[in-house]
């Protein structure tokens, strides 16, 4: 069994044709660290996947597991896991030849086979199910017996590309603590592809955002959530979205439609900014940025404004049952250090 393995990128550029898909992407991933890679549907985190488990080729850069560059080597010399989104099982065999079938490729006796077929099922539960088919799984069932498959080789490396997007809301749920436990438990080094945000923020001990082929931000779950580095980070994670508002920062207060509104810092010199807001940092007060309640959505344990004001719409998140309804005015406004102020030509933070 090969210790958790550590993983880098340097530079690794990737074209189709005429088109990049990756721009020069940098990483390091630390030993037995569950790592995230997070971004909007083609945004270059499957091709990152892809390229670590050697089954895409990289245009330039490379690629370094413990520190040996395997760039051109193939999958099967990478010592990789992977699991795909749609299971990628033999429907022929039974979940204990799925299982067993790593093993049998590189020659393994068959009583030992058994045995680590038997580790592996049991460490996800489906002991049970060894002699069914496939097809006789459900997709959460499914789901185990791939994951049983990429563990019973114990890699140094476990890929995992969107494997919980099949499931339902409640097994997605369940099965994001499952295997969060299960990676604790056997320590491997797991770079893990989602564009689910909560499920990064859950699962991860570090994320890297992706945008447009490049990583945006590289940090921990609150790092990203508490100090995105640019408005699309910002944009992209939480839920609901970051407001943003155009404003002039001015002294210790940015001008939004003409109302001041109280910032944590003083601004260098007067200039254009884009002020940033979580939801959950927004709140009504009796004075502040005037604004129409337009609607409310009860969520149960909390509840969803939606505002509009200066004919931008803008939302919040608070307890259950706000005293406003549809068609209300209010006023808006956030502690001053909850303020997030980014550049409006670059999206940089300031």
């Amino acid at each position: 069994m090969s210790g958790p393995g550590s993983v880098q990128l340097e530079g690794v550029l990737k074209r189709h044709g005429e088109t990049t898909v990756l721009h020069g992407v940098d990483l390091a991933i630390q030993p037995g660290e569950f790592f995230v890679l997070l971004g909007p549907s083609g945004s270059g985190k499957t091709t990152t996947l892809r390229i670590l488990a050697g089954l895409e080729t990289v245009s330039a850069g490379r690629v370094l597991m413990d520190g040996q560059d395997v760039t051109h080597r193939e999958p099967g010399a990478r010592d990789v896991a992977m699991v795909f989104q749609s299971y990628a099982l033999y429907p022929h065999m039974t979940v204990a030849k799925n299982i067993g079938f790593p093993l049998k490729m590189i020659g393994t006796p068959g009583h030992e086979i058994e045995r680590q077929v038997a580790e592996a099922a049991a460490r996800v539960d489906i002991s049970h199910l060894l002699a069914r088919k496939p097809g006789q799984l459900s997709g959460g069932q499914q789901q185990r017996c791939a994951l049983a498959r990429a563990i019973v080789r114990k890699p140094r490396l476990f890929l995992l590309d969107e494997p919980l997007s099949n499931l339902d809301a409640k097994l997605r749920l369940e099965t994001r603590l499952e295997l969060h436990a299960l990676q604790r438990g056997l320590g491997t080094t797991t770079v893990y592809v989602t564009h689910d945000q909560e499920e990064a923020m859950t699962l991860a001990d570090r994320i890297a955002v992706f945008m447009e082929g490049r990583i945006a931000q590289v940090g921990t779950p609150r790092e990203v959530f508490s100090k995105p580095m640019t408005m699309a980070v910002a944009g992209f994670v939480g839920t609901p979205q970051m407001n943003f508002m155009p404003g002039t920062w001015e002294g210790a207060s940015i001008t939004v439609d003409g109302h001041a509104l109280p910032v944590g810092r003083s601004a260098p010199a007067s200039r254009d900014v884009v002020l940033g807001v979580r939801p959950n940092d927004l709140v009504l007060t009796s004075n502040g940025l005037p604004a129409r309640v337009e609607r409310v959505e009860d969520l149960g344990d909390s509840a969803i404004v939606s505002v509009t004001s200066g004919g931008k719409r803008f939302k919040l998140k608070g307890p259950a049952q706000p005293h406003v309804k549809s068609a209300d005015d209010v006023f808006l406004s956030f502690a001053p250090d909850m303020a997030h102020l980014f550049d409006p030509q670059s999206g940089a933070r300031l």
